[in-house]
């Protein structure tokens, strides 16, 4: 069976062909049209037809993106790219290629590839949590995507960072209208932005990073703050779920030492006696968006 999957983010639009073995047949990928709904649908079709040509065979499709669907209206709702919010994006595309659509925001996507065929596969419960310019997360439970009868299953970066510590409070302002959200504390730019207030020193975080790695103090302090935060929320995670493991995905997720580091400090606030639960880097890196897409249609 041919399995389409499509990541359409705010700048790119990328399209992947699997077979059943999740083998890579073919990959494209164009700029997103930015800013017209109508075009975007128009590229997505093309992408499917020009792939469908090239391979000789129909697929399923799947699509991740940005934002998801509302269950109330099935309208798309909390996209950036918000010439997506309120359009019937999934029927449209369904019309235009005349077959069942599935899609699912870029988190569920990430979670549902590690889970099939990455860092989590075989494991009963996986969840995927995304460290980039947003956190974000999906759960997958014997090899099946769960989205909740809200569809926010997995959306850990907007719940408090847990057990906050009296310089965190009321923590930074997040776009979601509340203050002190994961995700304001454990996003890419939360690092820089914590790492300035501290040292009065604005850098990227690669800077950080590399600076740490070469046994700098205030940078190394800025790794620490940040890794004391990240086991504070996955420990709040494990309480709730309980996985069996935690794949890490998004830019953040390349930093070796998060991975030794970061289960060790968890333990203090994980409810129990032991914490078996793995923390994992992912496998397919920055393809796991667009391949778990293609699983979609499974």
């Amino acid at each position: 069976m041919l399995r389409l999957g499509i990541d359409l983010g705010g700048t790119k639009t990328e399209i992947i062909a699997l077979d059943d073995l999740g083998r890579e047949l073919l990959r494209k990928r164009v700029a997103t049209q930015r800013g017209d709904y109508d075009a975007t649908l128009l590229s997505i079709v093309s992408l499917v037809e020009e792939t469908e040509r090239a391979l000789g065979d129909r697929g399923s499709v799947g699509i991740g993106t940005p934002g998801a669907i509302s269950a109330a209206t099935g309208l798309m709702r909390n996209c950036n790219s918000t010439w997506l919010n309120d359009r019937p994006l999934r029927e449209d595309l369904i019309q235009l290629l005349d077959r069942d659509v599935q899609i699912e925001n870029d988190a569920n996507c990430f979670a549902l590839s590690e889970a099939t065929d990455g860092a989590g596969a075989g494991h009963h419960v996986v969840f995927g949590a995304i460290l980039g310019t947003g956190v974000g997360g999906g759960v997958v439970v014997d090899g099946k995507l769960l989205t909740g009868p809200n569809r926010i299953a997995g959306e850990w970066g907007h719940n408090p960072l847990p057990w906050t510590r009296d310089d965190e409070r009321p923590g930074p302002a997040c776009y979601c209208g509340k203050n002190g959200c994961i995700e304001t504390f454990l996003c890419g730019p939360a690092l820089s932005r914590d790492h300035a207030r501290h040292t009065g020193i604005d850098v990227s975080t690669q800077e950080i990073v590399t600076a740490a790695m070469q046994g700098e103090a205030h940078s190394l302090a800025s790794l620490e703050r940040y890794e004391d935060r990240l086991a504070r929320a996955l420990a709040y995670v494990i309480n709730i779920l309980d996985p069996d493991v935690i794949v890490l995905g998004g830019g953040l997720s390349n930093i070796p030492r998060w991975y030794q580091r970061v289960p060790k400090l968890w333990a203090r606030w994980v409810f129990s006696d032991r914490v078996d639960t793995a923390l994992l880097c992912n496998r397919h890196g920055d393809s796991s968006g667009v391949r778990g897409a293609a699983w979609l249609g499974g």
